[in-house]
């Protein structure tokens, strides 16, 4: 991670906590002068600080460059988005606090971009309950994309899609004997049943071993060991960058030379900013485009924003940037005078939407086995190999 977004995320931290982390709205000065504008408000609960702080600013802030461009384009159409973004710090009960804030005293139009899996059911729960919306959580568990939750609409792919892609990748280079070491939380049961699934779907050999690690009980130690004893040939991680770091530090220096796998919800930047060069070979699965520069249009209608901006790019960042774009086009097509029930239609419908070179799928319960998964590793001086 370079310094300059180093420096960019500790101001915009620094900022939220001399505000008290409560209100971030985005709107851009067009949309404020817009008369008789139909502004559609956003609700989102999001880590600003916290163990997911890293990756929750990131998302946060590419969310507003996508708000602020869709207000500049939709000017003179008297349709406007604003986007409210609430810290829950990585907590599951903040983020239903925060929901109900937002659903009630803010009066969104829906709820937007709750970060984790815990988090992600809370706001589903709220918003089923006062007969909302949840769009783009972010790294939900895939029960919240079954057809019982049909006001939960999705932009990024599954975590079984993402195990399908990881566990598939081990099998075709002779890896059989994989195991799995995660947070004992909703995210790292998630990611254990989409690997078991995987693992299942593909006729692969079970899990050797599998360690849920609880969050500082100081248990990492011997539930490596465990994981150890069973020598497997590729360990796969689906915990944040603190628990991810420290458990390939510790699996190197007692002589693992096996391979480490990744979910996308480790987060690239605050996994490089733990392990600096230790950080290279790792594979990390990713679920929208690289940031860099490329011809993909949604990547370059992104890094035009960033360029005009006080930040860098980011996988998180064009995530965020791509789910604001997708409710955007979803509110446009509902168009001005629409119902929760309308726009619940409109979302339902937009099964093959492409999003400057990216393809979405909303439609709940809809199993979408053509959705692009990459894997990347990285390089020990941080560059990002394919």
């Amino acid at each position: 991670m370079d310094s300059s977004r180093r420096e960019w995320l500790g101001k915009a931290c620094g900022a939220l906590l001399l505000g008290g982390g409560v209100h971030l709205p985005a709107l851009s000065q067009s949309s404020s002068r817009a008369a008789g504008a139909r502004v559609v408000v956003l609700g989102q609960s999001v880590p600003l600080t916290g163990a997911a702080g890293e990756i929750g600013l990131a998302f946060a802030a590419g969310s507003r460059l996508a708000v602020a461009d869709f207000n500049e384009r939709n000017a003179a159409s008297g349709l406007q988005l604003k986007l409210l973004q609430l810290d829950d710090g990585y907590d599951a009960g903040r983020a239903a606090a925060n929901a109900r804030t937002l659903l009630g005293a803010d009066k969104a139009d829906m709820l937007f971009g709750f970060v984790g899996t815990a988090s992600s059911d809370a706001g589903a729960n709220v918003a089923a309950q006062q007969g909302s919306l949840l769009f783009a959580p972010f790294a939900a568990a895939d029960a919240l994309r079954e057809a019982s939750h049909p006001h939960v609409f999705h932009v990024r792919p599954g975590m079984i899609d993402e195990a399908l892609k990881i566990v598939r990748q081990c099998a075709t280079v002779g890896q059989t004997r994989i195991a799995l070491v995660g947070d004992d939380d909703a995210m790292g049961r998630a990611g254990l049943a989409a690997v078991q699934q995987a693992i299942t779907e593909l006729k692969l050999p079970a899990l050797v071993a599998s360690a849920m690690v609880p969050a500082g009980a100081d248990k990492l130690d011997a539930a490596l060991k465990t994981v150890l004893q069973q020598s497997p040939q590729a360990i796969v991680l689906v915990s944040l960058s603190g628990t991810t770091a420290n458990a390939i530090r510790k699996l190197r220096k007692s002589g693992y030379s096996g391979s480490f796998m990744a979910f996308s919800i480790v987060g690239i930047d605050p996994l490089y900013a733990e392990l600096g060069k230790d950080i290279g070979g790792i594979v990390i699965s990713q679920v929208v485009p690289s940031p860099r520069p490329s011809a993909i249009p949604i990547v370059k209608e992104y890094r035009a924003a960033v360029d005009n901006s006080d930040q860098t790019p980011s996988y998180e960042g064009l995530e965020g940037f791509i789910a604001v774009k997708v409710a955007g086009e979803a509110v446009r097509r509902a168009g001005r005078g629409f119902t929760t029930a309308s726009l619940q239609r409109v979302m339902t419908a937009m099964t093959d939407y492409d999003v400057g070179g990216f393809r979405v799928n909303l439609r709940p319960g809809l199993r979408d086995a053509s959705r692009t998964i990459d894997l990347i590793s990285i390089s020990a001086d941080g560059r990002v190999l394919r």
